[in-house]
């Protein structure tokens, strides 16, 4: 269309023969101001020439210019999957895009490279360019479709009418001009996509002689026959690839240096040599910038002999990572060969920390588990979304699971409605797991193995720690070698390179770069590498960044060396983890291991099954219970993690919107964080007159007001807390608490900055206000602070809201779950606690628990069984039958589990109110119960309410809540409920203890 600018808008013709001075360098807009020059860039004359070209004569068997599109064109479905049809319409927008891909073909043909592996090539390029111009090219297609510009009956051929008027490179150079960044993009792919292609087949052929030898066991395979390229683009569009040759045997080819994995298979075989573990290495052939790795083969175990097999090199491969600092041992980069994990990417090992030492907050646990085996990525890593869970470790990877991430899709693919939607992704058939028989192996059910493996290779390191330190040692041979340093997560790459193809961003480089940009709001401490960053991006490229072991410099994917980016080298970080390891430091990381593998996605159930059965019967003393607290007590002084400068904290298992379990370290919530420990430590301090557990309650709580500080920032996140028992209730009754037990009047003055900021939360009225996030525990912690004004206000508040929760229910507009925890019990407790008889919060109480009749208990404990609806009935004073209660309660076994939240301890505190209220027979059931607890303690240990029973501090589902629970049942009526939220009583630490009679 010479002579005026196209139709797309008022931007110039590529190749117009007769442009004006203003359509002059039509590519000035899609370059960075620093970027621009007086004669076009590399990807503007790439541009130039492939729309200036006349098309290439298509091959026999090939649509136009041999795009592989054979003429009939089929329209997509209405979810635009990849069935039958949906190919057919990525080869009618490949079409469109055809003149750039002839430029391709033609570039090959030049450099001596045509034929089947060209085709395949270019079939590649074209679907990678249709994936970056598609949004852009739908835009138009609807803007073309709303002002009646397409011809056709049906919405496939009005789509298909679309592609015809961009076929043709004149036709293209208007699009193109319109979109300057999107011809820069697609440039760019084109001529790193070729340059990469030919680098690889040259470097075949340098060293296909070796290649025979050293990795296909001396058999010429013959002709290569397929390229297939993975993993992520870094430096100029390169990437992994798996090559296939004519006998089908195939190999690996790794675009960056080897080395390290060199060295790597060198520590295997030591350890090999220490123990009788055998673990197999991926044989490799290193050159200068580049490798090649033998293809690993993914098959299944003989028998069971050969899964424990597995696992238990696992275990040892674990260790070592653990040792050498290695990260990112996800799913993708282990092959499971029968009873042989195979590691075939190891590129960040002696990973260092690009943050200072006290960068990462105060926490010693949060630094603790950022230097454990959880670091590895090698155990259950699980990441939540809206979708779902998804373990995207290298022992989970579940083939057809949930993806964490949303992934673009087209609906109505093919037809001129088409538009983009978000869809949950599939995870792909994952090669890691082990399989017998086929059925893939769940390693949670192989733990024993791991931890076997794990500690002989960790004990078999220590033993012999001198042989890797030094000069002479076995790490100094890694000094210089070059390793990965991933900065920032690889999905936050891809999702920034994901949304840059949107149109607003491809029209010229102020858009894009107004995206790009955001990773200067990111994190200040990678400011030195953002322009490194921003240069790979604007590339096509996931930003890559490289470092030596022996270095605290980062080299950016140019070569460019980039000064003190490290706080230490990872050289240094290794020896002194090797240096230290030790017999505590190997407990810890077992618990870490059996944690983690206790998080393995798998429906989340608040009851306990289990029961012990033949438990002796004994007459528990207050003493005998004590001193069982007391023991748990000291379990938790071992656990904590702790600093010279007085900060303490816990790694646990956290259940997170109860969708999912995960290690971490513990929060200031009441239920599972630092507050709930704290409190229960205090108590036995009280009770024994033991200092350490006063000083360590005291410690635990130290970040307390810089998090209230936080908080109050930032009233928004704030609301995501909630005024429950998990949120700022809890937070304020266990400081109310504590501020009584350690006799501090610091801990007043936090209580009233935890008051005043609970005060400015606007209640979500879209939210069920249940016990443990909402109102309802809300109402039940400030009935335990009364006599504060603020906590009077906020009681009065979510009583109110609360009746008008009740209201609603009866007349069906709300819906809640079970229980006393999530459901109308909760409720039922908080209102009959804080009206009177005959008042409307007394009233509402008794509507509230008949609300949750029509749901069945689940099991006897507290959250959502039938202790916790006996509790609610009694406060709300509807009638119970107390009496088949208590005669359960008399007869039936003792919970394996004996937690607060759904154990047996919960179970009992029912009896224990009751107990207190004089109640018939009672007392006697409460006795016997508390005898099996005990029993049950002595002979098994105190059982968490976590999976897999995996000891964890937290107080509803851990450590402190049996021993909070324990002291309950010693002292019921001197140590008040936690599950009730009822006010201390008692004394102080610092003072005699109480007496045990």
């Amino acid at each position: 269309m010479p002579g005026h600018c196209p139709r797309w808008q008022p931007e110039p013709v590529l190749n117009s023969a007769a442009r004006t001075s203003q359509c002059d360098n039509w590519w000035s807009a899609g370059v960075r101001p620093h970027e621009l020059t007086h004669s076009a860039p590399a990807w503007a004359e790439y541009v130039e020439r492939s729309t200036s070209l006349p098309p290439s004569a298509p091959a026999a068997g090939r649509g136009p210019a041999g795009t592989g599109v054979t003429g009939g064109y089929t329209s997509g479905g209405a979810a635009g999957t990849a069935d039958g049809s949906g190919t057919d319409w990525r080869q009618a927008l490949i079409r469109c895009l055809e003149p750039l891909l002839d430029s391709a073909r033609r570039d090959l043909a030049a450099a001596g490279h045509s034929g089947v592996l060209a085709e395949q090539f270019l079939q590649r390029l074209g679907l990678r360019l249709v994936k970056l111009a598609a949004r852009t090219l739908v835009l138009e297609l609807a803007r073309s479709r709303d002002r009646g510009e397409l011809a056709g009956d049906t919405p496939s051929e009005r789509f298909l009418d679309f592609t015809h008027r961009l076929v043709g490179g004149s036709e293209l150079a208007e699009f193109l001009a319109a979109y300057p960044v999107l011809a820069r993009v697609l440039g760019e792919s084109c001529r790193q996509g070729v340059e990469g292609h030919l680098e690889l087949l040259a470097r075949l052929a340098e060293d296909r002689e070796s290649l025979v030898a050293e990795l296909l066991d001396g058999r010429d395979p013959g002709a290569l026959t397929a390229i297939d390229p993975g993993g992520d683009p870094h430096r100029g569009g390169r990437c992994a690839a798996i090559l296939t040759f004519a006998n089908g045997q195939r190999l690996v080819y790794k675009p960056r240096s080897l080395e390290l994995h060199q060295h790597f298979n060198a520590f295997v075989d030591w350890l090999n040599a220490k123990t009788a573990l055998d673990i197999r290495t991926v044989r490799l052939l290193t050159r200068d910038g580049y490798g090649w790795l033998g293809y690993v083969v993914h098959e299944p175990c003989a028998d069971l002999a050969g899964v424990r097999r597995f696992y238990q090199r696992q275990g040892a491969l674990l260790a070592l990572l653990y040792v050498l600092d290695g990260t990112d041992m996800h799913f993708e980069n282990l092959i499971a060969a029968g009873d042989q994990p195979v590691l075939v990417d190891v590129e960040t090992l002696f990973h260092p920390s690009h943050l200072p030492v006290t960068a990462s907050g105060q926490d010693p646990a949060y630094r603790a588990l950022l230097g454990s085996v959880y670091r590895t990525a090698l155990l259950p890593l699980l990441v939540s979304s809206e979708y779902g869970v998804a373990d995207v470790s290298g022992l989970g990877g579940d083939a057809g699971s949930t993806a964490p991430m949303s992934v673009a899709d087209w609906a109505d693919a093919g037809l001129d409605s088409m538009h983009l939607v978000r869809r949950p992704g599939r995870s792909d058939s994952a090669a890691n797991r082990p399989t017998l028989d086929g059925v893939m192996i769940e390693p949670r059910e192989h733990e024993i193995a791991v931890l076997t493996g794990f500690r002989a290779a960790y004990e078999a390191i220590a033993r012999h720690r001198d042989e890797f330190l030094g000069p002479e040692g076995l790490l100094a041979q890694c000094a210089s070698d070059q390793l990965r340093f991933v900065p920032r997560s690889t999905s936050l790459y891809k999702g920034l390179l994901d949304e840059s193809t949107h149109p607003d961003a491809l029209r010229d480089a102020a858009g894009r770069s107004q995206l790009l940009d955001l990773l200067w709001d990111a994190d200040e401490s990678l400011h030195a590498i953002v322009p490194y960053e921003l240069a790979d991006l604007w590339a096509g490229d996931v930003p890559l960044f490289t470092a030596r072991p022996d270095s605290r410099d980062v080299w950016a994917s140019d070569g460019t060396q980039i000064a003190d980016v490290l706080a230490t080298d990872g050289l240094g970080a290794v020896e002194a983890k090797i240096a230290g390891l030790s017999d505590v430091d190997e407990h810890r990381q077992a618990w870490l291991i059996s944690a983690s593998l206790a998080t393995r996605p798998e429906p989340i159930k608040h009851v306990s099954t289990a029961a012990r059965r033949h438990l002796g019967t004994t007459d528990a003393d207050p003493d005998q219970l004590l001193a069982a607290a007391a023991d748990i007590a000291d379990e938790l002084v071992a656990q904590v993690i702790s600093e010279p400068s007085g900060a303490a904290n816990w790694l646990g298992l956290e259940l997170l919107d109860d969708q999912h379990w995960a290690v971490r370290p513990m929060g200031a919530g009441l239920s599972s964080g630092y507050i709930g420990t704290a409190l229960f430590l205090a108590q036995v301090g009280v009770l024994t007159g033991a200092d350490r557990y006063c000083e360590l309650a005291r410690d635990a709580i130290r970040p307390i007001p810089q998090l209230l500080e936080v908080l109050a920032g930032d009233l928004e996140s704030t609301q995501l807390v909630g005024p429950g028992f998990h949120g700022l209730g809890g937070i304020s009754y266990g400081l109310s608490r504590l501020s009584t037990l350690l006799d501090d009047s610091d801990l007043t003055n936090w209580l009233a900055s935890s008051l005043q900021l609970t005060e400015q939360l606007v209640p979500d009225l879209t939210k069920f206000p249940s016990y443990v996030e909402g109102a309802a525990g809300g109402l039940a912690a400030m009935q335990a602070i009364a006599g504060i004004p603020a906590a009077d206000r906020l009681a009065e508040r979510y009583a109110d809201h609360l009746v008008d929760t009740v209201e609603s229910g009866l007349r069906g507009r709300v819906a809640a779950d079970h229980g006393f925890a999530h459901g109308f019990q909760g409720i039922a407790w908080s209102l009959g606690q804080y009206g009177v008889p005959g008042d409307r919060y007394t009233d509402a109480a008794r509507a509230a628990a008949d609300l949750d009749r029509r749901n069945a208990p689940a099991g006897h404990g507290w959250c959502s069984g039938d202790a916790g609806t006996a509790l609610a009935r009694a406060s709300a004073g509807v009638p119970a039958d107390l009496d088949s209660y208590l005669r359960d309660a008399a007869e039936r076994p003792v919970l394996a589990d004996l937690s607060l939240c759904h154990g047996e301890l919960g179970a009992v505190e029912s009896l224990l109110w009751l107990a207190g209220r004089e109640h018939p027979t009672t007392e006697v059931v409460r006795r016997r119960r508390t005898g099996l607890v005990l029993a049950a303690v002595q002979q098994y240990g105190p059982q968490c309410g976590t999976p897999r029973a995996v000891p964890s501090p937290g107080l509803l589902t851990g450590l402190a809540g049996i021993g909070y629970g324990l002291l309950r049942l010693a002292f019921p009526q001197r140590i008040p409920s936690v599950l009730l939220l009822q006010p201390t009583a008692g004394s102080r630490c610092g003072t005699a203890p109480e007496p045990t009679v």
